[in-house]
């Protein structure tokens, strides 16, 4: 009787060594990936920045520089990220995967409601409540929480995994 207890303890030993070390590789995988994704993240933020200051364009050619709308910004930056995205902030609102306000990270897509007609405008959460984006100042880093962007908010996306 003995030794089949053993023999048994053994076993349990030996599957719960290997649930722990299977759990402790998914765990270091995971956290690898995400601190990928953030310095992924700090880099775009880092590249949309060498922007600022670029006049606002409605309808603005995809992939010139010389001026931005706000999806046309979004779509620029992401791409030289090898991040495709479509070209307006209604189709790039539904790319990724939704994100709860209280989440964003760095990298994220905002979408906003500045007109009657649901979606109609997106920037990159850049940290600390800021977003960067393209508006009728042209490229500049603007406050979540101020009124404004406040009351506009719709929803957010993570497209950086």
């Amino acid at each position: 009787m003995k030794w089949k207890n053993k023999r048994l303890l053994k076993s349990v030993l030996s599957v719960s060594l290997c649930a722990t070390i299977g759990f402790a590789a998914l765990t270091i995988s995971t956290a690898t990936q995400a601190s990928a994704a953030t310095e992924k993240a700090k880099e775009l933020i880092s590249y949309g920045e060498k922007y600022i200051g670029t006049p606002y364009l409605y309808g603005a050619v995809p992939y010139m520089t010389n001026s931005f709308d706000c999806s046309s910004f979004t779509q620029y930056v992401y791409d030289n990220f090898d991040i495709n995205l479509p070209r307006t902030s209604i189709d790039q609102a539904l790319k990724g995967q939704k994100v709860a306000k209280s989440y964003l990270s760095m990298g994220d897509l905002v979408f906003f409601k500045t007109n009657g007609y649901g979606i109609s405008h997106v920037a990159i959460y850049a940290g600390n409540n800021k977003i960067l984006h393209s508006a009728n100042k042209g490229v500049e880093i603007s406050d979540l929480n101020s009124s404004y962007w406040k009351s506009a908010y719709v929803t957010a996306r993570r497209v950086i995994s």
